[in-house]
């Protein structure tokens, strides 16, 4: 693996990490009663995120935007440069990089379903 598809990976799983740990908080949280010790700490990090306004707009939307739009790109880019010979053997760059781009889509999808809901 190149060391530009490095970065890049290195960048989406970044860029994604914020908007995957309040969703698994929120997931954690609703699974078990606020009194273990696992549901208190997703709780205190749900709380977090919603005491603060700007964690919406960067961390849930902007962030995982910007994952979804140059991961596609980068996808497409990378689908292009495959070898002619009808090897099909995917590189764990980009698995990952695929990986965080369909986390990005789910969590703009669930964060853009809740706002129209409200």
């Amino acid at each position: 693996m190149n060391s530009v598809k490095r970065v890049a990976v290195g960048a989406e799983l970044l860029l994604i990490s914020p908007a995957a740990l309040f969703m698994a908080a929120l997931f954690l949280r609703n699974m078990q009663p606020l009194r273990y010790e696992l549901a208190g700490a997703a709780h205190t990090i749900v709380m977090w995120y919603a005491g603060r306004p700007w964690t919406l707009w960067v961390l849930l939307i902007a962030l995982p935007l910007a994952v979804l739009v140059s991961g596609s790109v980068m996808l497409l880019e990378w689908h292009r440069e495959e070898e002619p010979n009808g090897a099909r053997r995917t590189p764990p760059a980009t698995l990952l990089v695929a990986l965080a781009t369909l986390t990005a889509g789910v969590v703009l999808l669930i964060v853009v379903r809740h706002m129209l809901a409200n």
